[in-house]
C-alpha cells in the first residue's frame, strides 16, 4: 500500500515519516487564490476558515490523485491533501511571508489564544477504479506566553521560520518555546492531524499500519 502527500510542506512530511510512512510527494498544481476567489463569489462572502481550508485540501489532493491516476496508473493506496490556517480575533492568517507582516503578527500573538484550523482530504487510488474521497476539518487552540518581548519576536523573525508558515509560527522548532498551551491534537499545529487521517484512511478500508514502510516499521 503506497502514500503519497499531495504537499511539499516540510513539516507535513516530517509528521509522516515521524509516523513511519515514506511518502512519495507530488507538488499539487492549484491556484489557492482563484479557488477561494470562486468559492466567495459563489457564495457572496468569505469563507469561515474551517470550510476553505478544507476546499483547498481537497483541491490538492484531487488535482493530484487525477494525475496519479493517469500517469501511474499501478498506483495503488491512497493520496492526502491539506492546507491549514491560523484564526485570531475572528481574523484569518496564512503564510505571512514578509518580516514585517510576522512581526506584526507576533505582537498581536503575544499573550493571545487563536485557533489552527487544518483541512483534510484522502483519496483512495487504485488501478481501474475512480478515485474515492474522504474529507474532515481539524482544529486546535495554541496560547502564546504573554511575556514574549520584541527583542524575542526579531530574533525569532530574523530566523526565517516564520515566514512560510501558517500563522507565522511552528509548535515543533523554533517557535515551540513561546506557547505555552495547545489544546487538541498537537499534530494538527504541525500542520496535518494524524490521527484524523488515520481515520479517513480506515473510511476508505485503510489500515494505518498497513501504511508503514520506513526501516524502523517495515
Amino acid at each position: 500500500m503506497r502514500v503519497c502527500l499531495a504537499s511539499t510542506s516540510p513539516a507535513r512530511l516530517m509528521l509522516l515519516r515521524q509516523a513511519g510512512i515514506g511518502p512519495l510527494t507530488l507538488c499539487p498544481d492549484v491556484d489557492e487564490d482563484a479557488v477561494a476567489a470562486a468559492a466567495a463569489a459563489e457564495r457572496g462572502a468569505e469563507l469561515p476558515p474551517a470550510e476553505l481550508v478544507l476546499l483547498l485540501g481537497r483541491a490538492k489532493a484531487a488535482d493530484v490523485a487525477r494525475r496519479l491516476s493517469s500517469e501511474d496508473p499501478s498506483f495503488d493506496g491512497i493520496v492526502i491533501g491539506g492546507d491549514s490556517m491560523f484564526e485570531l480575533d475572528g481574523r484569518v492568517y496564512g503564510k505571512p511571508y514578509t518580516a514585517e507582516e510576522a512581526t506584526r503578527r507576533w505582537r498581536e500573538m503575544r499573550g493571545a489564544t487563536g485557533v489552527l484550523h487544518s483541512g483534510h482530504s484522502v483519496f483512495r487510488v487504485s488501478p481501474g477504479a475512480d478515485p474515492v474521497e474522504a474529507t474532515a476539518t481539524a482544529a486546535a487552540s495554541v496560547t502564546f506566553a504573554d511575556d514574549i518581548s520584541d527583542a524575542e519576536i526579531a530574533a525569532y523573525v530574523a530566523s526565517g521560520e516564520p515566514l512560510l508558515v501558517a500563522g507565522a509560527f511552528t509548535v515543533d522548532s523554533l517557535g515551540g518555546a513561546f506557547i505555552t498551551r495547545v489544546d487538541g491534537d498537537p499534530s494538527t499545529v504541525v500542520g496535518m492531524s494524524l490521527s484524523t487521517v488515520r481515520r479517513l484512511a480506515a473510511d476508505l478500508g485503510v489500515v494505518w499500519t498497513d501504511l508503514w514502510n520506513t526501516p524502523t516499521t517495515s
